[in-house]
């Protein structure tokens, strides 16, 4: 049996609930300011819970870094959307006499951009991430990703799907031959072929769809049968996909020398998002209905009491009551609404997050380590814009 390097994950959701808990208020309370300095904390954390070979992994970013970047990327994208949406929406107006097409247009305009600060977002985190002083790499190659990706999701939509594997699997190999540990290059290996057979269930879940369509043109009651299985069905093929092609594409990335092997369990995942957010659902659910007891509670007491004062009490006096200032309502909404966005992020991060990178860790090992020996360190990336396109259009930055 070959030599192997296991991973041990040390995190803890006691620990890492009152992290989230506390940098989220002081997020709320400077106005989402503070939003970098969490980020950079809690992904501290989660690098440090992850121990390959029992080396803690390190995250080095900056939260000035994020910050920096993020007021860039918010002046690009406000000059460009500006300028690109003012001239779409003339040339609709023009010529289509309505602003459906430039909305349309605007949108396809957009997406080599998201998928830009995806790859940006990747380097930003591989540069600033070591393990056992060594660190992470990935070339520049932001605009290659963007094109390629934009042609693969083509190429999917048009098949409906059917090249989706071949999709995950040429994006996944752009980056993984960019990427870098020290001095040694990670090769991605296999074929895009091999992702089929994890797609058989998603497959499967699309037949139920079209035939749910089908039947539904002429019984109603069968279509609402095959609806709820075409659902989970589907969404089982959906997870079952991510977590073994995740799997088959890892079992097949090199390092000089050194093999990467994972044995994520679909079972296992779907226990850790049913759970999970079973349990965010229900917390924030009785949340919301607490506070509309304590609300409507309240409201019954001013009434009751203004009621002993005055005999004459009368409809237009509860009126009168319940008609809030303005601006006590405004507050009242605005902590309402963050109180619950704040528990919900820090519940799914415990509740769902956590668990996901304890089971990615503890299933994934490396095969004759000795090669690491070899490996020298690299320069280190001075990448300016950190995550501040990925931030500002809320993709690929997640902890």
């Amino acid at each position: 049996m070959s030599e192997a390097l296991g991973t041990e994950f040390v995190g803890r959701k006691g620990a890492y609930f009152w992290l989230s808990l506390k940098t989220g208020i002081l997020t709320i309370l400077t106005l989402g300011f503070y939003r970098f300095w969490m980020k950079t904390r809690l992904r501290r954390y989660m690098w440090s819970a992850i121990r390959p070979g029992g080396h803690p992994m390190e995250y080095l970013g900056t939260p000035l870094e994020k910050l920096l970047g993020f007021l860039v990327a918010v002046v690009f994208l406000a000059f460009y959307i500006g300028i690109v949406n003012l001239i779409l929406m003339f040339a609709s107006f023009s010529l289509f006499a309505g602003n459906g097409a430039a909305y349309a247009l605007s949108f396809i305009g957009l997406l080599p951009i998201i998928f830009f600060a995806q790859y940006r977002a990747r380097r930003y985190i591989l540069a600033r991430t070591r393990w056992r002083g060594i660190r992470f790499g990935l070339e520049p190659g932001a605009w290659g990703y963007a094109w390629r990706a934009a042609l693969h999701w083509l190429a999917t939509i048009l098949t409906l799907g059917l090249l989706l594997p071949r999709q995950v699997f040429y994006l996944e190999k752009y980056r993984a031959d960019r990427t870098f540990f020290g001095d040694k290059r990670l090769h991605q290996g296999g074929d895009w072929k091999m992702l089929y057979p994890p797609m058989v269930h998603m497959m499967i879940g699309a037949v139920f769809g079209l035939g749910s369509f089908a039947v539904g043109a002429t019984s109603t009651e069968r279509a609402f049968f095959l609806v709820p299985v075409f659902l989970i069905w589907f969404g089982y093929g959906a997870i079952h996909f991510r977590v073994q092609s995740l799997k088959l594409l890892t079992n097949h990335k090199t390092l000089d020398g050194v093999a990467l092997h994972a044995m994520p369990r679909t079972g296992r995942v779907m226990k850790i998002y049913g759970v999970g957010y079973t349990l965010v659902y229900t917390v924030v659910g009785g949340l919301l209905f607490a506070l509309f007891i304590l609300l409507f509670a309240t409201i019954m007491t001013m009434i009751g009491s203004a009621a002993e004062l005055d005999e004459t009490f009368d409809i237009e006096m509860i009126q009168n009551l319940t008609n809030t200032p303005v601006w006590i309502t405004t507050i009242l909404t605005v902590m309402l609404y963050f109180t619950v966005f704040l528990m919900w992020n820090v519940l799914s991060q415990v509740f769902v997050g956590l668990p996901l990178a304890e089971h990615y860790a503890q299933t994934l090992s490396l095969q004759n380590p000795g090669a690491l020996t070899d490996i020298r360190q690299r320069p280190r990336d001075e990448f300016a814009e950190a995550e501040g396109f990925a931030e500002a259009l809320d993709v690929g930055a997640a902890i």
